[in-house]
């Protein structure tokens, strides 16, 4: 497994050294906590829901980890084109094993931005409802974070080019984060809503996020951690298949 190791580190070494992608990934999930969370948390307060910060937190995480995981398909476009992923092809290593290696690494790298959310939340006011669900809530980030980026992979192993996978991502990305409960309840969100919510798998990450930080559940526990396995599945089994017919 040292060639899965080798390209995990490459990962993490580009990450490392590029300070202004850290910068950049906590600038927008900042301002949705600070715009939001402060911004909306008298409205909400006022509709008798409590405290919307800490009602954001987990949906700012999702989102940090959503954008990160599946953005980080852009990796295999730039080695397509720079002919990296080519000469990795032709070496004696498993397709398989090449895109574990990257996709370890794009989840390393979802799942500390996720962290440094958590983090920044700390920082400005917020605080979990049970310390103890605290290894709970690292779990699901986790599954999120191998998730997103496997889906991220399978998008990117079958477009050629920036401007396609770009466009792909615009039309599913961001309807999965906003028909999520990321950023209002379902409880009392409109028939519609309330029905897009319950298929889109990432409100059941969401979800379980907020049972683990402030021990509020909408669909219950059981079912949000069976919901985000079988999305792992079938984001591992998407990739895979897509990586295996991907031609450079």
């Amino acid at each position: 497994m040292s060639e899965v190791y080798i390209l995990w580190w490459r990962h993490m070494k580009r990450y490392l050294r590029t300070r202004s992608r850290i910068i950049g990934a906590v600038g927008q999930p900042l301002l949705f906590l600070l715009a939001l969370g402060y911004g909306l948390g008298g409205v909400y307060k006022q509709a008798g829901q409590g405290n919307y910060l800490h009602f954001l937190v987990a949906g700012v995480i999702l989102q940090t980890i959503l954008f990160s995981g599946v953005f980080w398909g852009m990796q295999i476009l730039f080695d397509k084109r720079f002919g990296f992923l080519k000469e990795m092809m032709v070496a004696p290593i498993s397709r398989l094993r090449i895109l574990l290696g990257n996709a370890l690494g794009g989840a390393t790298i979802s799942l500390f931005q996720g962290l440094l959310v958590f983090a920044i939340a700390l920082v400005i006011g917020f605080r979990p409802e049970n310390w103890a669900l605290l290894p709970l809530a690292g779990a699901i980030m986790l599954i999120l974070s191998l998730a997103m980026t496997s889906f991220g992979a399978g998008l990117a192993s079958m477009v050629d080019d920036f401007q396609g996978f770009q466009a792909i991502n615009n039309f599913l990305v961001f309807p999965l984060f906003f028909l999520s409960s990321a950023l209002y309840p379902l409880t009392n969100a409109p028939a519609v809503l309330n029905f897009l919510g319950t298929i889109n798998p990432l409100s059941y990450g969401v979800d379980a996020l907020r049972y683990a930080l402030i021990n509020q559940s909408h669909f219950g526990i059981g079912k949000d951690l069976l919901i985000l396995g079988l999305t792992l599945v079938f984001c591992v089994w998407f990739a895979v298949n897509r990586f295996n017919r991907l031609q450079v």
